[in-house]
Protein backbone atom coordinates (compact mmCIF):
# COMPACT_ATOMS: atom_id res chain seq x y z
CA UNK A 1 0.00 0.00 0.00
CA UNK A 2 1.28 3.54 -1.23
CA UNK A 3 2.28 5.21 2.42
CA UNK A 4 2.00 8.99 3.25
CA UNK A 5 5.83 10.60 3.41
CA UNK A 6 6.71 11.74 7.00
CA UNK A 7 7.94 15.50 7.52
CA UNK A 8 7.87 15.52 11.24
CA UNK A 9 12.21 15.63 11.82
CA UNK A 10 11.57 14.75 15.54
CA UNK A 11 10.40 11.02 14.26
CA UNK A 12 13.11 10.50 11.43
CA UNK A 13 16.18 12.14 14.00
CA UNK A 14 15.16 8.53 15.97
CA UNK A 15 17.50 5.68 15.60
CA UNK A 16 15.79 3.06 13.78
CA UNK A 17 14.82 -0.57 14.98
CA UNK A 18 16.19 -3.50 13.37
CA UNK A 19 14.07 -5.14 11.29
CA UNK A 20 12.77 -8.81 11.56
CA UNK A 21 10.41 -11.38 9.32
CA UNK A 22 7.27 -9.44 11.05
CA UNK A 23 8.41 -5.98 9.02
CA UNK A 24 7.96 -8.07 5.61
CA UNK A 25 4.47 -6.37 4.90
CA UNK A 26 6.73 -2.20 5.91
CA UNK A 27 8.99 -3.80 3.58
CA UNK A 28 6.50 -4.16 0.58
CA UNK A 29 4.94 -0.70 1.19
CA UNK A 30 8.09 0.95 1.24
CA UNK A 31 8.95 -0.54 -2.48
CA UNK A 32 5.52 0.46 -3.42
CA UNK A 33 5.44 3.54 -1.88
CA UNK A 34 9.05 4.23 -3.14
CA UNK A 35 7.87 2.83 -6.90
CA UNK A 36 4.58 5.57 -6.16
CA UNK A 37 7.46 8.54 -5.97
CA UNK A 38 9.61 7.57 -8.99
CA UNK A 39 9.58 10.79 -10.58
CA UNK A 40 10.98 12.58 -7.39
CA UNK A 41 13.10 9.99 -5.54
CA UNK A 42 15.38 7.35 -5.81
CA UNK A 43 15.62 5.70 -2.39
CA UNK A 44 13.37 5.42 0.78
CA UNK A 45 13.83 4.04 4.31
CA UNK A 46 10.92 2.94 6.64
CA UNK A 47 10.97 6.10 8.67
CA UNK A 48 10.06 8.21 5.79
CA UNK A 49 6.61 6.08 5.61
CA UNK A 50 6.07 6.05 9.52
CA UNK A 51 8.05 2.56 10.19
CA UNK A 52 10.78 2.80 12.48
CA UNK A 53 12.77 0.13 11.15
CA UNK A 54 15.90 -0.69 9.24
CA UNK A 55 14.81 -1.23 5.89
CA UNK A 56 15.54 0.67 2.91
CA UNK A 57 14.39 0.58 -0.46
CA UNK A 58 16.21 2.17 -3.61
CA UNK A 59 16.66 1.96 -7.60
CA UNK A 60 19.70 0.53 -8.23
CA UNK A 61 20.23 1.30 -12.09
CA UNK A 62 16.34 0.48 -13.26
CA UNK A 63 16.08 -2.63 -10.28
CA UNK A 64 14.48 -2.12 -7.05
CA UNK A 65 16.53 -3.61 -4.34
CA UNK A 66 15.18 -4.12 -1.07
CA UNK A 67 17.58 -4.32 2.11
CA UNK A 68 17.25 -4.94 5.82
CA UNK A 69 19.02 -4.33 8.34
CA UNK A 70 21.99 -2.30 6.09
CA UNK A 71 25.15 -1.67 7.34
CA UNK A 72 28.31 0.17 5.84
CA UNK A 73 31.37 -2.16 6.91
CA UNK A 74 33.72 -0.80 4.56
CA UNK A 75 33.39 2.89 2.47
CA UNK A 76 36.31 4.53 0.30
CA UNK A 77 37.44 7.53 -1.45
CA UNK A 78 35.14 9.94 -0.07
CA UNK A 79 34.12 12.96 -1.77
CA UNK A 80 31.79 16.01 -1.28
CA UNK A 81 27.64 16.20 -2.76
CA UNK A 82 24.85 17.77 -2.44
CA UNK A 83 21.52 16.25 -1.52
CA UNK A 84 17.84 16.52 -1.11
CA UNK A 85 15.13 14.35 0.56
CA UNK A 86 11.28 13.77 0.08
CA UNK A 87 10.91 14.48 3.79
CA UNK A 88 12.75 17.67 3.76
CA UNK A 89 13.11 21.03 1.55
CA UNK A 90 15.60 22.09 -0.03
CA UNK A 91 19.69 20.51 -0.58
CA UNK A 92 22.42 20.41 1.93
CA UNK A 93 26.34 19.32 1.34
CA UNK A 94 26.99 15.99 2.50
CA UNK A 95 30.55 13.78 2.58
CA UNK A 96 29.77 10.22 1.01
CA UNK A 97 31.78 7.29 -0.20
CA UNK A 98 31.86 6.80 -3.86
CA UNK A 99 32.44 3.02 -3.08
CA UNK A 100 30.97 1.02 0.23
CA UNK A 101 30.67 -2.72 1.15
CA UNK A 102 27.02 -2.97 2.84
CA UNK A 103 26.02 -6.48 5.05
CA UNK A 104 22.17 -6.59 5.07
CA UNK A 105 19.56 -9.40 5.43
CA UNK A 106 17.62 -10.17 2.33
CA UNK A 107 13.98 -10.47 2.53
CA UNK A 108 14.68 -13.69 4.08
CA UNK A 109 16.58 -12.55 6.71
CA UNK A 110 20.19 -14.72 5.26
CA UNK A 111 23.02 -12.17 5.97
CA UNK A 112 24.61 -10.66 2.13
CA UNK A 113 27.21 -8.91 1.55
CA UNK A 114 27.08 -6.38 -1.82
CA UNK A 115 29.81 -3.73 -3.03
CA UNK A 116 28.21 -0.36 -4.75
CA UNK A 117 30.48 2.24 -6.28
CA UNK A 118 28.90 5.63 -7.76
CA UNK A 119 25.42 6.92 -7.82
CA UNK A 120 24.09 3.70 -5.91
CA UNK A 121 26.88 4.11 -3.14
CA UNK A 122 25.36 7.87 -2.61
CA UNK A 123 21.44 6.37 -2.24
CA UNK A 124 22.52 3.48 -0.06
CA UNK A 125 24.43 5.59 2.24
CA UNK A 126 21.59 8.36 2.33
CA UNK A 127 19.46 6.16 3.22
CA UNK A 128 21.27 4.24 6.37
CA UNK A 129 21.44 7.94 7.92
CA UNK A 130 17.70 7.74 7.61
CA UNK A 131 18.01 4.51 9.89
CA UNK A 132 20.47 5.79 12.09
CA UNK A 133 18.49 9.16 12.50
CA UNK A 134 20.72 11.36 10.61
CA UNK A 135 19.04 14.23 8.46
CA UNK A 136 20.80 15.45 6.00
Amino acid sequence: MIQPIVHDQLFLSQKSQPATTADLGIAADLLETLRSHASECVGMAANMIGASKRIIAFDNGGEYLVMFNPEIVKGEDPYEAEEGCLSLSGRRPVTRYRCIKVRYQNAALKTRFRTFEGFASQIIQHEIDHCDGILI
